[in-house]
């Protein structure tokens, strides 16, 4: 029983960070309509940006956290004046194929400044007080994860419903030439989009490099293929979504690797997708969308 509850927690810890990776992904869908396969090396980005803020420069640990969020927002809204900007009426495949070609870009620009050694992580929450409930250990960083991933979500929910960007972003995502001839500017749109995405792809990275302990150049590939996996699951485009596929994800990953073996983990978790989609194409909470013709 305590081996159970054990690893219920640590796959809510997985999973709230999945979910962080993912509600970047499902903005980005949902408004600009596009899979940025890059998203998952913003955060290797991110976890560098940590790494040399906090070791490098002896910044502390909360100064450092915050210049890797403005390095992340600054580095989602340069991809996306720079290489996606320019494509934004081409076809989804050419799209698609930059989006790869800018995360082999970042992946190859990080070997060159750091090298192929992984870099240890700062220890950010060893002042975090550990939980205990009897034989049951919860660790402080796992609760803030949580926490801060509830109020993310929560937070993302109520920015897009009730303030005029977030209305704008809605619009935009109904449909650009009627947002445009609205005095909606869309471009403008779609950056802080990339702004925001990039943000919480910065948060998600401090998380991972504090559970993980080790960076290397390729850290973020697998964390933002299961993520967009979970951005699928939950229904991709929807807040919600994101965050229950994420949460499920990491849970059931973490449930693999206890009861059944590390090596099948990653199979069970992309085989558990393709369940849900063949039964429900449209994810866990995603919507059908009828277009007019």
């Amino acid at each position: 029983m305590i081996t159970l509850i054990q690893a219920l927690l640590n796959g809510l810890s997985l999973g709230s960070i999945y979910a962080l990776i993912a509600l970047g992904y499902t903005m980005v869908y949902g408004i600009a309509k596009m899979l940025n396969f890059a998203h998952g090396d913003v955060i290797m980005v991110g976890a560098y940006a940590v790494i040399t803020s906090v070791v490098q420069a002896k910044m502390p640990g909360v100064l450092g956290v915050v210049v890797s969020i403005a390095i992340c927002a600054l580095l989602g809204v340069t991809i996306e004046f720079l290489a996606y900007r320019p494509l934004r009426k081409a076809a989804s495949l050419t799209v698609l194929i930059t989006a790869i070609g800018v995360s082999y870009l970042l992946q190859n620009v990080a070997q060159l400044i750091y090298g192929t050694e992984q870099k240890a992580f700062p220890e950010l929450f060893d002042s975090i007080p550990t939980l205990t409930l009897g034989e049951v250990s919860i660790e402080g960083s796992l609760l803030l994860t949580l926490g801060l991933t509830a109020v993310i979500m929560a937070a993302l929910t109520l920015f897009i419903n009730y303030t005029r960007v977030g209305k704008a972003m809605r619009a935009v995502s109904e449909d650009k030439e009627a947002a445009e001839l609205m005095g909606i500017s869309v471009n403008r749109t779609i950056t802080v989009t990339f702004a925001i995405g990039s943000v919480l792809a910065a948060v998600a990275s401090v998380f991972y490099g504090a559970s993980y302990t080790y960076i290397r150049p390729t850290t973020g590939a697998m964390p933002g293929i299961k993520a967009f996996t979970a951005a699928v699951f939950g229904g991709i485009g929807s807040i919600p979504g994101a965050m229950l596929g994420g949460i499920l994800l990491g849970v059931i990953e973490q449930m693999s690797k206890t009861y059944i073996s590390t090596k099948w983990s990653d199979a069970i978790v992309f085989g558990v997708l393709v369940l849900v989609l063949v039964i429900k194409p449209t994810g866990l909470l995603g919507k059908k969308i009828s277009e007019k013709v």
